[in-house]
């Protein structure tokens, strides 16, 4: 569970880079994927700590 975590953070974060360097964007959707992304690898990094 733990690396399926950092597997959608990491896809997320890549979608969210993705979007800011192509010319077409999603205006706010782009960054709600940043947002999301950076909560996920933050749930990861508490869980693996326990």
């Amino acid at each position: 569970m733990v690396n399926l975590l950092l597997i959608i953070g990491v896809i997320l974060t890549v979608l969210w880079l993705l979007g800011l360097i192509s010319s077409y964007t999603l205006g706010g959707g782009i960054h709600i994927l940043l947002v999301i992304a950076v909560i996920v690898i933050i749930i990861w990094f508490v869980t693996r700590r326990r």
